[in-house]
């Protein structure tokens, strides 16, 4: 399996019970579970158990003296949901990251490189305008960005 999640932009409907339908593209990178927990910029995002290990593995050696680790542990690490996907490829999204996310009835599942994002369809597109209206390039792509 090659290591980089595929690209692409799926528009879905979460049901009734808060569940979305992911992507066969995305499926076989997802087999062995996923991690969900809250995305910096308002969506969800979705990790493999390898790559959230690697990442608790990086906590651990932070110092929790220091506030800035305690303010980033609780964002994004506490209210993380390890899960697996149903045998329709189904994944439950616990109602605390709905919440966080603005999810109701329409998501966008997207492929960005090392994980998925599940955004609100709405939000989704808001913050694609802002950043089409704003555009950056980060200064550690600015020699390779065509």
């Amino acid at each position: 399996m090659p290591k980089r999640i595929p690209s692409g932009e799926h528009l879905v409907n979460l049901d009734g019970k808060g569940r979305v339908v992911i992507p066969v593209s995305f499926r076989d990178y997802l087999k062995k579970g996923l991690v969900l927990t809250r995305g910096f910029e308002g969506g969800i995002d979705v990790i493999t158990p390898a790559d959230w290990q690697k990442l608790e593995e990086r906590l651990e050696g932070l110092p929790l003296t220091d506030p800035d680790t305690r303010n980033f542990v609780r964002f994004y690490y506490a209210p993380a949901q390890k899960t697996k996907l149903d045998g329709q490829g189904r994944v439950l999204i616990p109602p605390s990251l709905r919440r966080f996310a603005g999810l109701t009835a329409r998501a966008v599942i997207t492929g960005v490189m090392d994980r998925i994002e599940i955004w609100d369809e709405q939000r989704f597109f808001d913050h694609l305008e802002e950043t089409r209206n704003a555009p950056f390039v980060p200064e550690s792509l600015r020699d390779i960005v065509i």
